[in-house]
């Protein structure tokens, strides 16, 4: 009987999940990407934990899967949960200012090629915020007179 060798990071039961949705080695799992395997194996009806991503990202990357940075599993995590959603976009660069998008830009900053400047109504010492009254939960004024 010929096993196929064992793909890096992946367990038994891993492997064998793996085989049931065609993906049989780490060349595989490089050609189609980590997300795209570990989404087949979701759609299959398994149950894989993160760890699983993790471990196939680790194979793409030639590494231990602990060896992966926060960031790079924070991303992988974001992605999943956008095509679980539907909405996942084929870059990532958008939530990451400086990588892959030439500026950032907020709203109400739109014509404008400098941060808006301090208000001249504050004070000094009030580090930018404004007293504001009680709060009130009948929807109208705080400053009402009963």
């Amino acid at each position: 009987m010929s096993t196929a060798p064992k793909i890096r990071n992946v367990g038994p039961k891993s492997a064998a999940w793996l085989r049931q949705v065609g993906v049989r080695t780490e060349g595989e799992i490089k050609e189609l990407g980590a997300m795209e395997v570990f989404m087949k194996v979701k759609k299959a009806g398994f149950k894989p934990s993160l760890n699983l991503l993790y471990a196939l990202e680790g194979a793409v990357q030639d590494c231990h899967w602990t060896a992966l940075s926060d960031e790079r599993k924070s991303e992988l995590v974001l992605e999943v949960s956008a095509r679980e959603e539907g909405k996942a976009p084929k870059s990532w660069g958008w939530w990451r200012p400086g990588k892959g998008t030439s500026e950032v830009r907020t709203e109400g900053n739109e014509g404008s090629d400098h941060a808006a400047e301090p208000r001249a109504e504050a004070d000094e010492d009030d580090h930018g915020v404004r007293e504001l009254g009680e709060p009130s939960f009948d929807g109208g004024d705080s400053t009402r007179e009963d």
